[in-house]
């Protein structure tokens, strides 16, 4: 029987700002697709993260904090010219928090097609990636042929585009490499207005008739306080969001994607509407519980 989610992508360490002097930072792993491979281990699911880290310190505490989660690294690789990428949040005058840069000092070091392991897809029962691995051609080549050996091995394709502009070079290529991935996934979760902006539409209805065209069997597209729509078969179910006061959502999307992935990998497909609206409540809860609190992983292990 096949087992585990892997999560492919690339880690980040977080520093955010302790006050408005932005001098000093708390360090926090990071990085949406480490977040979803934590979170559905929380969760129960056995959790396997893909990625390259380095032989530093900034590597050894992303690997120390994982070993914690217990997520596996036993297919990751290491490299000694790799650093792991680095994003400053600082906070302004009224305590509200910004993106401020992104360094990356060995943008090249990326998991390399001759790297990944066909066992790991042959035993593992979802793969799940986003756009972090599309915009440098070396990870893109990676992510194109990790999905096919899910594809070959029976393992659901579960995409996540989490777009951050500031990494492409245009609209246009961020648009054509995160569409050209669509026609091999099988479960897709999407923001309101990253769909609107992939579709070049001005409403959910419209971006949705586009999505259609490439005949992704589950799409679940969040709308932050006002839920989420879940569409499978041609029917489309709108889920209401739990009401929660939000503190920072940074992390409330990938507790969405970590509940779904957890119902799915261990109940199965949504194959009715009774069921695909239980799990989508079941992300609604896990992201408006995540949003109460500050941080992506900072979430008590009782949220989830």
């Amino acid at each position: 029987m096949k087992n585990g989610i892997i999560s492919y992508g690339e880690a980040f360490v977080d520093y955010i700002s302790v006050d408005s002097s932005n001098q000093n930072f708390q360090k926090y792993i990071g990085g949406t697709t480490l977040n979803v491979a934590v979170g559905v281990r929380r969760l129960g699911s056995p959790s396997y993260y893909l990625c390259k880290l380095g032989e530093d310190e900034v590597s050894f505490f992303i690997k120390n904090e994982l070993n914690k989660e217990d997520v596996n690294l036993e297919y990751s690789v290491e490299s000694g010219q790799k650093k792991i990428c680095g994003v400053y949040v600082h906070l302004n005058d009224d305590g509200e928090r910004y993106f401020h840069s992104y360094e990356n000092e060995s943008p090249d070091e990326q998991l390399l097609v001759s790297e990944l392991h066909e066992e790991l897809f042959r035993k593992a029962k979802l793969f799940y990636f986003g756009s972090g691995t599309l915009f440098h051609e070396i990870s893109r080549q990676t992510t194109k042929a990790a999905v096919e050996l899910a594809q070959k091995h029976g393992t659901l394709v579960a995409f996540d585009p989490n777009i951050r502009m500031k990494r492409w070079e245009s609209e246009q290529k961020c648009r054509a490499a995160i569409m050209e991935m669509l026609p091999n996934v099988d479960l897709l979760k999407i923001a309101e207005e990253e769909l609107l902006f992939l579709t070049e539409t001005l409403t959910v209805e419209d971006g949705l008739k586009q999505l259609a065209d490439y005949g992704i069997p589950y799409v679940w597209v969040t709308l932050g306080e006002k839920g989420a729509l879940a569409v499978h078969g041609g029917v489309e179910l709108h889920v209401p969001a739990m009401k929660v006061k939000a503190v920072d959502t940074t992390g409330a999307g990938d507790a969405f994607m970590a509940g779904i992935l957890h119902c799915i990998h261990s109940k199965g497909l949504p194959e009715d509407s009774a069921a695909l609206k239980r799990y989508t409540e079941y992300g609604n809860d896990l992201g408006g519980k995540a949003a109460s609190v500050v941080g992506a992983l900072t979430v008590s292990k009782e949220l989830f």
